[in-house]
């Protein structure tokens, strides 16, 4: 069977999808546009899309004749594919969770303590050789342990942030979950106006797509405490990056670490202009056995529907 690779993988992976499948891998970097989808619909089997790919339903919707039987996502996240197009047209949508849960989670706390200790700011000032010497009050910020952490969305990449901040850092944690999380360490749930207002480090770690776009605006940055921090390591959208970027730039609130954007690739110049917001090119997964991990759980969902299975990870 004919399967298309968007953007090419880790060499363990395509090695293994090359010897099952006849493969078709995209030489370029970037995401599929919306033509590119819809001539994958119409002539490839099976798809192993990546982030950004245009899977919208406008592309669904001109395929007409569609020969694909799988949209095999590379990643946890999904909200490049209209899942409810693909249904409606016999197109089967599966992800990889649980591979991509360490990792990113191990960024999210690369950026609390970046932006805490003023990290990026402070190898800014080296490299531009206008460090002086050490002095008691030089970039003075602010200490991780025992502080409050506010997680928005307590799914797995969530617990695994709010797990590493309560043991590694002694830290409270209350979150923000459409239910309560029986987890196995101490965690408050609250609404999401007294959440923010009670943190020290608020981090988003929720799901993209309609459901959350712009679920973080004006409003709540509004209920945080001047000094506190937030993080992003979801997705983009969920932001509202102009209210984010009014925020920071009022003083209501204290820094920002972000490793994804609304508009991504594309980072606002007055982002890259301020010194207490840290800003990461979407690494949340980017380790090598992180990646292998995952494109051998996307092929396991692309060999399975070859096979007249289900996929294991279907959303």
């Amino acid at each position: 069977m004919s399967l298309l690779v968007s953007r090419r993988l880790p060499e363990i992976v395509m090695e293994a999808a090359e010897a099952r499948f006849d493969v078709t891998c995209r030489q370029v970097t970037t995401p599929m546009d919306h033509t590119e989808c819809v001539a994958a619909l119409r002539e490839y089997d099976l798809i192993l899309p990546t982030l950004g790919d245009a899977f919208r339903a406008p592309a669904f919707d001109e395929a007409g004749t569609i020969r694909a039987k799988l949209l095999a996502n590379f990643g946890v996240g999904y909200n490049h594919i209209d899942t409810d197009a693909a249904r409606a047209a016999g197109v089967e949508v599966s992800n990889t969770p649980g591979a991509v849960t360490d990792a990113t989670a191990d960024i999210a706390l690369t950026l609390i303590l970046m932006s805490a200790r003023r990290a990026g700011e402070g190898e800014r000032m080296v490299r531009l050789g206008q460090w002086t010497g050490w002095h008691p009050t030089q970039m003075l910020g602010m200490h991780l342990s025992g502080k409050t952490i506010c997680v928005i969305g307590m799914g797995r990449i969530g617990q695994a942030i709010a797990r590493r901040c309560h043991y590694g850092f002694g830290c409270r944690i209350v979150y923000v979950n459409r239910s309560a999380k029986d987890v196995d360490f101490p965690a408050e749930q609250m609404p999401m106006d007294a959440a923010f207002a009670s943190a020290d480090v608020v981090v988003l770690a929720t799901p993209g797509g309609a459901d959350t776009h712009h679920l973080i605006g004006a409003a709540q940055f509004a209920a945080m405490q001047d000094h506190a921090i937030f993080v992003n390591i979801s997705r983009g959208d969920v932001v509202d990056e102009a209210a984010l970027i009014g925020a920071l730039s009022e003083g209501q609130i204290g820094g920002a670490g972000l490793d994804v954007y609304e508009f991504e690739p594309a980072v606002p110049d007055a982002l890259m202009a301020m010194e207490n917001v840290t800003l990461l090119p979407h690494l949340g997964t980017a380790a090598l056995e992180v990646r292998e991990d995952m494109g051998r759980m996307a092929l396991d969902n692309v060999i399975a529907v070859a096979d007249g299975r289900p996929a294991p990870n279907a959303v």
